[in-house]
């Protein structure tokens, strides 16, 4: 398991620093800039199992896409789900539809998938969760399927066929256009 401390990290186009909560729990904050970033972890490959995490965003409108980033080749090729806290709890079923996204940079990025492929690559959350506080989020990863589950959900959330091949490559915290993120709580068990 790789250790959350500025020395393990490379950021991408963000700002980041680890913070300590009231309880002396470490986390990560992400600073918001335009355009997607990612704060890499270092010198740790991930092809298939199971990641955790705990992660906090806020309910402002376009201003909250949190995630994460996997099979990371470079900067610009990587796949990733991600979520739109300010899509939780909307009055517009359109956008309480569009609280989870799954991307496969660079081809495949949300404009696209939500056109050609409607409802396949985003979804709704199954129950409530609070925009402006943490939740916790698990991420199956398979060559023949990405699921993903919120808080004590047993059905997942999210099930994609990949949309790029799985091999060993780089996972970190991704934040989206002018978002700022905290994450906390990563568990990563790869598959032998």
């Amino acid at each position: 398991m790789p250790a959350l401390n500025e020395e393990a990290l490379e950021a991408m186009n963000r700002k980041f620093s680890i913070s300590s909560t009231n309880t002396d729990s470490q986390f990560l904050h992400v600073e918001g800039k335009p355009n997607a970033g990612i704060v890499w972890i270092k010198n740790f490959l991930f092809e298939s199992g199971t990641i955790e995490f705990n992660v906090k965003g806020k309910d402002v409108l376009q201003e909250s896409f949190v995630g994460l980033a996997f099979h990371g080749t470079d900067d610009s090729t990587y796949q990733a789900i991600y979520f739109r806290p300010f899509n939780f709890r909307s009055n517009d079923p359109i956008r309480r539809k569009h609280a989870l996204q799954y991307i496969a940079l660079p081809e495949n990025d949300w404009p696209y998938l939500r056109k050609e492929f409607p409802d396949k690559y985003e979804a709704p959350l199954l129950h409530d969760v609070d925009p402006n506080d943490w939740f916790h989020v698990k991420i199956d990863v398979s060559a023949e399927n990405i699921k993903t589950y919120i808080n004590k959900d047993k059905n997942p959330v999210l099930i994609v066929k990949p949309l790029l091949q799985a091999s060993p490559g780089k996972i970190g915290f991704w934040t989206g256009h002018d978002s700022d993120g905290d994450f906390s709580g990563l568990r990563i068990i790869r598959k032998k």
